[in-house]
């Protein structure tokens, strides 16, 4: 039987649809909630999302062997996230975690939940480590800021678009201008028998709300913005899921090797999108220049200050300068590109200094 969440009871609500289904698109007045949630006034139901728990003494170091990013020192109540990737160095999972001192929460994607904990568990050998898949115990509560009554709840904190340790950015933009740093995220778990009383009293935003901020922020997100192919080039997250300097995992040779020597074959774009048309393509739309298919529209939503906004993954030869098309049967949106990952990012070897940015010392 699908997820449905217990806050579709509240007034107004109307199911988002799929990836996102199970959970409330809105509760009536959607741009209304997106200013409230921005504000830091309302918060948003998740509970749709995943939880895996990692507990044991070895789960850090483990983890740490598995995935992309430096766990061995993460600290009680510190934040990042990781990802673990093929053999080629493209993403499958991006789980985010925090530690508590005794347990690894892994917050991800509903769907990726089981078969994370399923491949972790095939991966522990003789380690002392416990994976829970415990989806159905937790759920998750979104907001820009800490909701004051959760305060001892486990909290993930959202590191984008800072730079980590050992990270790297692949966008022109520094930190200061970065739109992401005016989305500060916050991921709160709560048992999820009391996720109706837990946020009794608090004005909710649905899925559009958090969408259009996500999309504003530059935000990838799993299963939306990647595919098969993706690598973590295309998408600036070498910035925050990726230590550079760390020791060997599966996928770090293509990570490397494309860093230092190649360049990512596509990129990721923000798209402002012509809003007169009052409708928004769908995900999964072609992008084109001059008639010539270049990538793909991976999210769309209306944005309470830019209105009509998405984000695409295309071919990184296409002109950082040209205009572009986002095709969605017979509709054409007219669409102005914005560079989140630079057309030449990669090849840092023999690179001067000052264009794409690794971490602050």
């Amino acid at each position: 039987m699908s997820y449905l969440s217990p806050l579709l009871s509240m007034p107004g609500a109307v199911e988002s649809g799929a990836p996102d289904a199970g959970v409330a698109a809105h509760y009536g007045d959607p741009l209304r909630e997106q200013r409230a949630l921005a504000r830091g006034e309302a918060v948003v139901d998740l509970s749709h999302r995943g939880v895996v728990t990692v507990s044991g003494p070895d789960r850090l170091s483990w983890l740490n062997t598995l995935s992309s990013q430096l766990l061995l020192d993460l600290q009680p109540g510190e934040s990042t996230e990781t990802l673990l990737l093929t053999v080629q160095g493209r993403i499958e999972f991006s789980p985010r975690i925090v530690d508590d001192g005794e347990t690894a929460w892994l917050l991800t994607e509903g769907w990726e939940a089981a078969p994370l904990a399923d491949w972790l568990n095939r991966m522990k050998f003789m380690l002392r480590v416990e994976v829970t898949h415990a989806s159905d115990q937790w759920a998750v509560v979104g907001a820009v800021k800490p909701v004051e009554r959760f305060g001892d709840r486990i909290t993930w904190i959202d590191p984008w678009p800072y730079i980590s340790a050992g990270g790297y950015a692949y966008s022109v933009v520094a930190e200061p201008s970065h739109p992401g740093t005016d989305r500060p995220w916050f991921e709160h778990l709560v048992p999820r028998a009391e996720l109706a009383d837990a946020v009794h009293g608090i004005p909710l935003a649905g899925i559009m709300a958090s969408e259009a901020l996500r999309i504003a922020a530059w935000r990838p997100r799993l299963g939306i913005e990647t595919d098969e192919r993706t690598i973590p080039h295309e998408l600036d997250l070498l910035r925050t899921a990726v230590h550079l300097s760390k020791g060997c995992y599966k996928g770090q040779e293509t990570i490397a090797r494309v860093h230092n020597l190649g360049h990512p074959p596509r990129r990721l774009v923000f798209l402002q999108l012509d809003g007169s048309q009052h409708t928004l393509p769908a995900a999964g739309s072609a992008v084109v220049v001059g008639g010539r298919t270049v990538g793909t529209l991976t999210s769309a939503a209306q944005h309470y200050e830019m209105g009509a906004v998405g984000l695409a993954v295309i071919k990184r030869s296409v002109d950082a300068e040209a205009e572009l098309e986002v095709l969605d049967g017979e509709e054409r949106y007219a669409a102005a590109q914005e560079i989140i990952v630079a057309p030449d990012a990669g090849q840092v070897v023999g690179r001067a200094k000052g264009f794409l940015r690794g971490a602050r010392p």
